[in-house]
């Protein structure tokens, strides 16, 4: 890891304020803490050596979906675009509208799995409290770079149910171990770790600009006799956000509220 990015990263995070995958594949590539405890080690990423985490965002309940952000490929976002039209106003229920609709940053990290090292690398992912804890550690000069391939540490994952949470999600907590070790013994399955590991943003379904679009308006303005109705599921820990019930300034829930007007706010 570059510990001088991961510290530039923590500092940039604190100064802030405070399609999805296949269930086949959630199960393959995904790795989610089970209640209890875990020892995993997180692996240098394939895709980029100085930094193994991966900052992903999210667009979140809009026609009860989780949508990549076309910003994650350097995009235009019509919804994060629509966004950055409410935030323009003076209105407080389009800056609450916008708050709610635009993209969440998840963090996605490759590990293994201690007793489960036959599955490979999965990807772990979770939220900023939890990023932020891991790139305190790496900030710590006593423990440093904990996923060097022969001089890395292990980590203890606590987790803890909804009924010690008081929340319909669990929690987890991390230690780190005190000793070094080395990823493994055998360098063939080092080699095979590093160089099979899956790419996130491969995993989720990418929508067009058109496509979100029209979802979004669809939200805005859902028609009086359809239900909004998915098979996808969230991936654990990720909160649904439902559709907001005021009107706004912008117009977004008048009756008779068209594609062309929508357009409009897009070409200001």
């Amino acid at each position: 890891m570059d510990l001088n990015a991961i510290k530039q990263r923590m500092q940039s995070l604190q100064n802030k304020g405070k399609g999805g995958a296949k269930n086949d594949d959630r199960a393959k590539n995904f790795w989610v803490p089970p209640v209890g405890k875990s020892v995993i080690r997180i692996v240098p990423s394939k895709f980029n050596k100085s930094n193994p985490f991966k900052e992903v965002m999210f667009h979140y309940g809009i026609g009860n979906k989780t949508m990549l952000s076309l910003t994650n490929f350097g995009e235009k976002d019509p919804i994060v675009e629509f966004a950055q039209q409410l935030r323009k106003t003076s209105d407080k229920e389009n800056w609450s509208l916008a708050k709610k609709i635009e993209p969440k940053m998840r963090v996605f990290v490759p590990v293994i799995v201690k007793g489960e090292e036959d599955k490979g690398v999965r990807m772990w992912q979770f939220g900023k409290e939890m990023y932020l804890e891991l790139l305190g550690i790496a900030e710590d000069d006593d423990i440093g770079d904990y996923t060097d391939i022969m001089d890395g540490r292990d980590l203890t994952v606590d987790t803890v149910g909804p009924e010690v949470t008081g929340t319909k999600f669990n929690k987890s907590s991390i230690r780190i171990k005190p000793k070094t070790s080395a990823l493994s013994e055998d360098n063939e399955l080092i080699k095979k770790w590093i160089s099979e590991q899956p790419d996130v943003l491969s995993l989720y379904k990418k929508y067009e600009f058109d496509e979100m679009k029209t979802m979004l308006m669809e939200w805005l303005e859902p028609s009086e006799d359809s239900g909004e109705e998915t098979t996808e599921t969230e991936v654990a820990e990720t909160p649904v956000v439902e559709a907001p019930k005021a009107n706004y300034s912008l117009n977004t829930k008048k009756k008779g509220f068209d594609e062309d007007e929508f357009d409009e706010l897009f070409q200001k």
